[in-house]
C-alpha cells in the first residue's frame, strides 16, 4: 500500500464514491490508475465490495440494539456460539470480547416486537447463560468509514512501511 491507495481509499471514505471518475476529480490522479488500483485493493481484500451506504432510519430500521451476551465456556465456543448468534435474522454484527462480556451483538431493528424476537433467538442458543440489550436513544457518531478518524498523515504514517 502506497500514498496513491491512501488517497484513494480516503476519497471512498470522506465522499462515499465508487466511480473511479469521480475519485479522480478528487484525488487527482488518472482514472485508469484508480481503476487498477481499486481492483488491486478488491484482490488483496481490502476492498470487500461495491454497497452503497443506506440510511437505515429512512429505511424503517431506526431501532438499533445493543446485546451483550454470555455464554458456557468450553473449547471452541467463540467460534461455535459466535457462528450461531451471527446466523440469527437481524443480527448486523457479532464481536467475541475480552472481558466480563463473551459477545457483543449489534441488530437493526423496527420496533419491540423485533427485539423480543431476537432476544429469544439468543436464549434459545443452548450455550448462552445470560443477555443484556440496550436501545440506543441518540447516535452521537456512527463511522461507516474507519479512514474518517484518522489525520491523513497518520494513515501515510502508520500503513506505509518505510524500509
Amino acid at each position: 500500500m502506497d500514498e496513491k491507495d491512501i488517497r484513494i481509499l480516503t476519497a471512498v471514505a470522506d465522499e462515499g464514491v465508487r466511480s473511479p471518475d469521480k475519485i479522480e476529480d478528487i484525488t487527482g490522479i488518472p482514472k485508469s490508475t484508480v481503476h487498477y488500483r481499486l481492483e488491486q485493493l478488491r484482490e488483496e481484500g481490502v476492498l470487500k465490495n461495491d454497497v452503497y451506504d443506506m440510511d437505515l432510519e429512512k429505511l424503517g430500521l431506526s431501532i438499533t440494539l445493543i446485546s451483550e451476551v454470555w455464554a458456557e465456556f468450553e473449547e471452541g465456543y467463540h467460534e461455535t456460539v459466535g457462528e450461531q448468534l451471527a446466523d440469527i435474522e437481524g443480527v448486523n454484527q457479532v464481536y467475541f470480547t475480552m472481558g466480563d462480556t463473551d459477545f457483543v451483538v449489534i441488530s437493526h431493528v423496527t420496533d419491540r416486537k423485533m427485539v423480543e424476537s431476537l432476544i429469544a433467538d439468543y436464549e434459545a442458543i443452548d450455550e448462552i447463560r445470560r443477555t443484556s440489550s440496550k436501545f440506543v436513544v441518540t447516535t452521537v457518531k456512527d463511522e461507516t468509514y474507519p479512514l474518517n478518524d484518522f489525520d491523513y498523515q497518520t494513515l501515510v504514517d502508520a500503513l506505509i512501511d518505510e524500509d
